[in-house]
């Protein structure tokens, strides 16, 4: 650990706060560190790793596609690339998909097609795009500028125009911005993760959505970290009674690997034209060869086993001594806490369980899979630090 510690500190940019912690290899939800100790891992890689680590299905899906050949440009057809857009068309209903590698790279396909197609129907100058206070959409110049906080954009600044923020759950909010901007959209996180895991209330995204359709706005749902089964469906708006014109998904995707998928409804799924945007590794045949393993799998069963354990959770802490209140959905939750968020993870990493923080909440990102024995530890561990 030392070691790489030294190589970490001396060539890899600053830009992390590490836990003093060096992983090196995992299976399921249980990560073992360099110095052979095990943990229960209720982070998986912020939302990443849907399955865990080292999940045999997953690996022998990566392994056959590297067999074959392991990237070829978007200039040509590939198998991998076009199933996983079917796939994820019939579990959402959107129309048509573009591949990229991240969620911030996702999120700028949207923010494009959004402009593209109010410039196309309503006129270039309706370009802004409204989006929520507490937001976080990307690290991007333009994701940054997108994203409701202001905390990520000082120092960065000038940041890309043409974005305005509303009070989440505030429709008056909302409808004051639409009256005094051109607005193409409005673009929302329907659980506002890096914000502090704080889903937003059911009747204000109703509110959104009308108030949308009588402005001819487009709808984009930033799914980044809420998608592909981390509520309880496969997309968070299932929860919820609005249609989005667009959604974004990373994260948990590909289940360990790099990949952004930007979903475009019938409205739009003919925003783009050859030239108009790409990606030379999107739609890596490796990535969306894992990323089918792991969307074939996000089945009815999983996610109603997802619910269950959610509600575990929420019943086995919301009560409990040091534990101030609980939010989220799915297996997406954050703990505001007696202790700092800082003192808890601390607490329990000594203890053998991974979490980590969003803003001043201890957040919980467990594999969806994480059997309930092991999430029983976890849970306890964590009501044991609480109230120490």
């Amino acid at each position: 650990m030392s070691n790489i510690k030294e190589l970490d500190s001396k060539y890899i940019a600053g830009t992390y706060g590490r836990f003093p912690v060096e992983i090196v290899k995992g299976k399921g939800e249980i990560a073992i560190d360099s110095e052979g100790r095990e943990y229960i891992d209720l982070s998986s890689g912020i939302a990443v790793n849907t399955f865990g680590h080292a999940d045999e299905e997953w690996i022998n899906a990566v392994t056959e596609q590297i067999k074959l050949f392991s990237h070829t440009s978007n200039l040509y057809y590939s198998a991998p690339c076009a199933r996983l857009a079917e796939l994820l068309c019939r579990h959402t209903g959107m129309s048509k998909v573009f591949f990229s590698n991240s969620g911030a790279e996702a999120n700028e396909c949207a923010i494009k097609a959004a402009r593209e197609y109010a410039a196309a129907t309503k006129g270039p100058e309706y370009n802004t795009i409204i989006t929520l206070i507490n937001s976080f959409h990307g690290r991007t110049i333009t994701t940054l500028a997108a994203t409701g906080q202001d905390t990520f954009h000082k120092n960065f600044l000038p940041l890309t125009e043409g974005f305005v923020y509303a009070a989440a759950n505030d429709i008056d909010s909302v409808k004051e911005l639409v009256s005094e901007h051109k607005c193409a959209a409005i673009m929302m996180e329907l659980v506002q993760g890096e914000g502090g895991v704080n889903p937003l209330d059911k009747e204000f995204v109703k509110e959104m959505g009308e108030l949308a359709k009588a402005n001819d706005l487009l709808v984009v749902l930033d799914e980044v970290q809420t998608g592909n089964g981390r509520t309880g469906k496969f997309c968070a708006y299932m929860n919820y009674d609005i249609n989005p014109d667009i959604v974004t998904t990373a994260k948990g995707l590909a289940g360990g690997l790099p990949i952004g998928a930007t979903l475009f409804g019938e409205k739009v799924k003919d925003v783009y034209k050859p030239g108009m945007h790409g990606s030379t590794f999107g739609g890596n045949p490796v990535c969306c060869a894992a990323a089918i393993s792991v969307v074939s799998r996000i089945d009815d069963e999983l996610l109603a086993d997802v619910c269950k354990k959610s509600e575990y959770i929420f019943k086995a802490l919301e009560n409990a001594e040091g534990v101030q209140s609980i939010t989220g959905m799915g297996l997406m939750l954050g703990i505001k806490t007696d202790k700092t968020a800082k003192e808890v993870i601390d607490g329990c990493r000594e203890k053998g369980v991974l979490v980590i923080s969003a803003k001043d909440k201890v957040r919980l990102l467990p594999p969806l899979n994480i059997s309930f024995e092991n999430l029983q530890k976890a849970v306890e561990v964590i009501k044991e630090v609480c109230k120490q």
